[in-house]
């Protein structure tokens, strides 16, 4: 697969934009811009789809593959064998097992897969549901940030973004 511009990571072809529309449809027909109707669109699940696979960084959990059976939707992403930080936090057996220096290398981990979503990645991604719950943790207690069905990439010289609706929990 060969190098994608800007324009084309952040373009839908038109059939998917139908279907995401329900066939541009009055009861998801939101107001008129300047360019004509404005609709309201489900594309969460490509979104997810299209955003993580084209990421590779050891602090993001990596999509194996995804699959589309009748209305399921499927992702299957790495094993990650420790769950969520949330799982850890609230179990007192694994919460024992966090000491100074777990919690400091965990805290890092984030911190480095963030940096690589908002400055480093040939994509600029902002999160918007970033949680103890999606923070996964592999063998070795390394932090993969997970979840991307919020994100939303931005332009690569956008240093914010303006949401207008309450995302994420």
């Amino acid at each position: 697969m060969g190098e994608i511009s800007k324009t084309e990571s952040l373009q839908f072809d038109f059939p998917t934009i139908r279907v995401a529309t329900d066939n541009f449809s009055d009861a998801n027909k939101l107001g008129k811009g300047g360019f004509g109707f404005v609709y309201k669109g489900d594309l969460e699940f490509k979104n997810e789809i299209s955003i993580v696979a084209k990421l590779q960084y050891r602090n993001l959990v990596k999509l194996r593959d995804f699959c589309f059976k009748g209305i399921e939707r499927l992702l299957i992403y790495e094993f990650v064998p420790n769950g969520s930080l949330n799982q850890v936090r609230f179990d007192t057996t694994k919460r024992a097992n966090l000491d100074w220096q777990m919690h400091y290398k965990i805290i890092v981990g984030i911190a480095r897969g963030l940096l690589y979503l908002h400055e480093d990645s040939r994509h600029r991604i902002i999160h918007h549901d970033l949680k103890p719950g999606n923070i996964l943790l592999d063998a070795e207690m390394n932090p993969k940030i997970a979840d991307f069905g919020l994100a939303k990439l931005v332009l690569l010289n956008q240093t914010q973004s303006n949401t207008h609706r309450i995302a994420g929990t």
